[in-house]
């Protein structure tokens, strides 16, 4: 038998022939991978220091040496001329500062009223180049608005909320002017400014134009209510400012010594006039501040002494939202004890108190009165004077006493085609469909040979009549979904035809359902939006229309589509809880959730990453330091 051989031991080894090394425990493996992570840490945070301040050592520049800047005469000492012999400003005072700005000179001018939410967005559609643009404004920033609320609280900074205009200009390589429009002299195509000089002296001049965009905004209405001089406002940065340091002030001397009980509730009584998103924002803004920071800092006394009251004259708070969303809100406010006065409306804003009416079970109107020591008046939005006069110039062409009027193009109303334009919450669009039915069948009645009132329309025709009033109206698109069953139903006569009586009261009816625009920033966003690509389009068509020698006409009809809104959903913050109406019925509420959703919606369309990253650093203070209590 032959014996087996006990196998060979195997030794591996490396090429050079040296063995492999014994393996370690898992914990001195653990201890090595620590220590490993931990240093390269240490090393990428290291060299991410060294950088910054590098890059930070590079901001600082010494060199002191400038080059000769050639600016024109005209620029410095204007011309006169005009209505009332001002100043024009024909040429900017950087119009040669390089060789890019020089090659706008002789471009088309394009000038904009207004730093808002519209202007912005025209100024970052515009293909550079194409004109030479001047953006007119009191204000030398852009207003984060939506998050205003949460500035008056100290939540976030209000240099967070704004992005210098002339960032913004200088990407279309505009130029910038820090004044206030007063009028318009249309048929000499000048715009008149006014401004303080050093002496704090009032002086005009005027700007000429050969496009014109009107985004001033609008202001608050007072509804004709007495005494709103002891209220507050939330509509810019100042407003903001006031606001927080009244109620820190109100806190501070709610806790005197001195103070009596009386007085103390007084000062301790936060009303808040108007249920819709602004209003209830800072409602929201003003509890969380008092739940969440009064507590740790005040005495006790206080937040039990506190009463936030919310006075609404419709019959639910967010009136224009979802109905589930609004009752969500209310029951919301409700277990956070905020005071919800609905079908009340305010009669007198006092020092001391707010006199309002309210009707009770009977249906019987009754006076009450609420003590206050700070009010916040945010209820609807009315003209500007500008607005005003701009309107009252154009005579009868402008029939709305609350916003300038325009067409579906957005052009006003009442102004050459293709020189004035108005977007955002100073303007209106006309959507008047049934006033344009003689145009809409001028083409039928002049191939059947006979006059538009004596047409009848046939399914195939209304069809037709349907496609223009889509294309002319976009907004009226919802309402012309069925078109066999609209035919069906105003064919009174079963004739299988539509007569003109027939046609006009279908298309009234359209008219009846069609709602203004909301004075919101999303409407204000699209509007610019759509200006700057329509801008675009028209300085892309201008050679060839030169070459043709076409000068008159419908312009913006024949070289883009005329403006359509797009609700993209509307939400609000009610404390530490948010809701969504998303139309068509659909809505979303929730706790911290919907909070973060909240912020995420805004941080994304926040004006630029500068404070994108401001917003995200002012939300982490909050999470470790609180909101600031101090008086600015």
């Amino acid at each position: 038998m032959l014996r087996q051989q006990p196998a060979a031991r195997l030794t591996i080894r490396f090429v050079s022939g040296k063995p492999l090394p014994q393996r370690r425990s898992r914990v001195l493996n653990f201890l090595y991978r620590s220590a490993a992570y931990l240093g390269a840490s240490i090393v990428f945070v290291g060299l991410g220091v060294v950088g910054f301040f590098a890059y930070d050592a590079s901001t600082y520049r010494e060199d002191l040496t400038y080059n000769d800047i050639k600016v024109s005469k005209l620029a410095l000492s204007p011309r006169r001329g005009g209505p009332k012999n001002l100043p024009i400003a024909e040429v900017q005072i950087d119009d040669d500062d390089c060789e890019e700005m020089q090659k706008q000179k002789d471009k088309p001018k394009l000038v904009i009223l207004g730093a808002g939410w519209g202007s912005v967005a025209l100024l970052k559609t515009l293909v550079p180049d194409n004109f030479h643009v001047t953006l007119v404004s009191p204000s030398n920033y852009f207003l984060f608005t939506p998050m205003l609320p949460s500035a008056t609280v100290g939540t976030l900074e209000l240099r967070s909320l704004i992005e210098p205009i002339r960032r913004i200009v200088n990407r279309v390589r505009g130029h910038f002017i820090q004044a206030r429009a007063e009028n318009i002299e249309f048929s000499e195509k000048l715009v008149e400014l006014s401004q303080k000089d050093s002496n704090g002296k009032e002086v005009r001049f005027y700007l000429p134009y050969d496009k014109l965009v009107i985004g001033v905004g609008s202001t608050t209405n007072p509804h004709g209510v007495k005494g709103l001089q002891n209220c507050h406002f939330l509509k810019d940065i100042e407003d903001a400012q006031k606001i927080h340091n009244s109620i820190i002030t109100n806190l501070e001397t709610a806790c005197l010594p001195t103070t009596s009980d009386e007085e103390r509730r007084r000062l301790l009584s936060f009303v808040v006039c108007g249920g819709g998103p602004t209003g209830v924002e800072f409602a929201a803004e003003l509890f969380d501040l008092l739940n969440e920071d009064l507590t740790a800092h005040f005495p006790k006394i206080i937040r039990n002494e506190i009463s936030v009251h919310l006075i609404q004259s419709r019959g639910h708070i967010l009136n224009t939202y979802d109905e589930a969303v609004s009752k969500y809100a209310e029951g919301r406010f409700s277990r956070d004890q905020v005071g919800v006065l609905t079908n009340s409306r305010v009669k007198e804003v006092k020092t001391d108190k707010i006199l309002f009416t309210q009707q009770d079970e009977n249906g019987k109107i009754i006076t009450k009165e609420i003590p206050m020591g700070f009010c916040l008046w945010s209820t609807g939005v009315s003209q500007t004077e500008f607005c005003k006069r701009a309107s009252a110039a154009l005579g009868t062409a402008q029939t709305n006493r609350h916003a300038l009027e325009t067409d579906t193009h957005l052009r006003l109303n009442g102004t050459p085609l293709g020189d004035v334009y108005a977007i955002g919450d100073c303007s209106t669009v006309q959507n008047n469909v049934a006033d344009h039915l003689v145009t809409f069948l001028r083409s039928i009645a002049w191939e059947k040979g006979k006059d538009p009132e004596n047409v009848h329309i046939t399914f195939g025709e209304w069809r037709d009549v349907a496609l223009r009033v889509r294309k002319r109206f976009p907004q009226a698109a919802d309402h012309l979904k069925r078109l066999d069953k609209l035919f069906e139903v105003y064919d009174k006569d079963q004739s299988g035809t539509l007569e003109f009586d027939e046609l006009r009261e279908l298309l009234l009816q359209i008219d009846s359902k069609l709602t203004s625009l909301p004075a919101t920033a999303q409407r204000a966003h699209q509007q610019g939006q759509y200006l700057g690509h329509k801008f675009n389009k028209m300085a892309q068509a201008a050679p060839g229309m030169s070459v043709n020698d076409v000068r008159d006409g419908d312009i913006d009809e024949a070289v883009y589509k005329a403006f359509e809104y797009h609700h993209l959903g509307s939400l609000a913050y009610i404390g530490n809880s948010a809701v969504f109406d998303l139309g068509g019925g659909w809505s979303m509420t929730g706790g911290l959730w919907a909070v973060y959703a909240w912020r995420s919606v805004y941080f994304a369309q926040s004006v630029s990453f500068r404070t994108r990253i401001l917003l995200a650093m002012d939300w982490a203070k909050r999470a470790l330091f609180g909101r600031d209590l101090m008086s600015w």
